[in-house]
């Protein structure tokens, strides 16, 4: 006789929504798998905020290059959001599917089951109010501005072709302006900062631990 399995619903317990934002090489992504390392990979949910980007195929390609990707308008946050929620509920979701090289959402989507703990990663997961209200545990990973940029240069240049100019113009004229006006300042909303990103032990260790209780309902 096959038993079901209960979701954590229907025992009566919730999920734990984790909002985990930094600049652009601060380390989030090395901070999520350390936490996602700590737990069973059936029960942790990656919700990518890139993935959210807004659709730009009615733009000419020239044109979808010259949008600012590093501003808050650039996602679909009320896509995100309603995921989260449906997540949340015990609904399963699409998650988008989308193409840096055309910048436009493919027609394909991922199929996302729910879980115990839904990770939610990109820049700007703290910049939005009704985005934070959402997250049970609000992180932000701050690393220094030097090696962010040394990063994000090695990056580009490696994994996206590009050249030294090409990126070290992106930087002064966007990323970094964006940076100061939207992705520092939503620090303040952290519940947890860790400094220099996934080489912090500690932080991320307490982190652990304090999913762990909310999981049980301690």
């Amino acid at each position: 006789m096959l038993v079901r399995r209960q979701t954590f619903q229907e025992v009566g317990l919730k999920n734990t929504v984790i909002g985990i934002a930094g600049g652009t090489g601060s380390g989030k992504t090395t901070v999520v798998k350390k936490i996602i390392g700590s737990f069973p990979n059936d029960k942790v949910i990656m919700l990518p905020q890139d993935a959210y980007y807004k659709d730009q195929g009615h733009l000419p390609i020239q044109e979808r290059r010259l949008v600012n990707y590093d501003h808050p308008f650039a996602f679909d946050n009320e896509l995100l959001k309603e995921h989260i929620r449906r997540l949340s509920a015990g609904q399963p979701v699409e998650l988008p599917v989308y193409s840096y090289i055309t910048y436009t959402r493919q027609k394909d989507s991922i199929h996302i089951e729910p879980g115990e703990i839904i990770i939610v990663e990109g820049i700007l997961v703290l910049e939005d109010a009704e985005l934070r209200d959402l997250l049970d545990i609000k992180i932000f990973v701050d690393t220094h501005a030097d090696e962010r940029f040394i990063r994000r240069l090695k990056r580009d240049i490696m994994e996206r072709g590009r050249s030294v100019e090409s990126v070290i113009d992106q930087y002064m004229n966007v990323v970094r302006p964006m940076h100061m006006q939207f992705v520092e300042p939503s620090k303040r909303y952290a519940d947890v900062i860790v400094p220099e990103g996934g080489q912090n032990e500690v932080a991320i260790d307490l982190i652990t631990t304090k999913i762990r209780s909310l999981l049980m309902g301690i």
